[in-house]
């Protein structure tokens, strides 16, 4: 009678016969307990293609291309960078009046691979102390971030901007 290894006959010639003979290995019936930080590590996501995940969480970003502004809302965006130029003069001055300020400007897609990059972007909107209005460079200082005069759609302020409101400079 021939034996069998699984479902196929054992040859005459099968080389682990001997250890195939002596059965399933004997296990103690309780298995010893994991230490807790091995365990965890079992059940930790893995990130098989690392970035994976962002790169496609960063095609999902709505670009649109960069609006021109109309002549009447360049126009009061220039005075309103004019206001505040006045509140930021020096040092001094953009410390003693510290105007806070709402700035929306527009930033280019920075993704190489995506179909965006380089001619579209999103708006973003950052409200912090106004330091400097520069007009020479064409920059505002607003919290840390200096940004182009060119990339500005909007400048919002409460009450800085009224028509009636006397903008005493320090």
């Amino acid at each position: 009678m021939m034996q069998t290894v699984g479902y196929m006959p054992m040859p005459a010639d099968f080389r682990y016969k001997a250890i195939y003979d002596r059965g399933k290995p004997s296990l103690p019936k309780k298995h010893p307990m994991m230490d807790t930080g091995h365990r965890a590590k079992i059940f930790a996501p893995f990130d098989a293609l690392r970035g994976f995940n962002f790169a496609i969480m960063s095609k999902e970003v709505p670009y649109v291309p960069k609006c021109i502004l109309e002549e009447e809302e360049q126009a009061e965006l220039n005075r309103r960078l004019t206001i505040l130029h006045n509140l930021t003069f020096n040092g001094r001055i953009a410390r003693a009046n510290r105007p806070v300020a709402a700035v929306t400007y527009f930033v280019l897609c920075a993704d190489r691979n995506h179909e965006a990059y380089g001619w579209k972007g999103v708006y973003t909107t950052i409200k912090d102390i106004v330091w400097n209005v520069d007009f020479v460079n064409m920059s505002v200082l607003i919290g840390k971030k200096r940004i182009h005069m060119a990339d500005i759609s909007e400048v919002t302020a409460d009450e800085i901007f009224d028509e009636d409101w006397e903008h005493d400079v320090v």
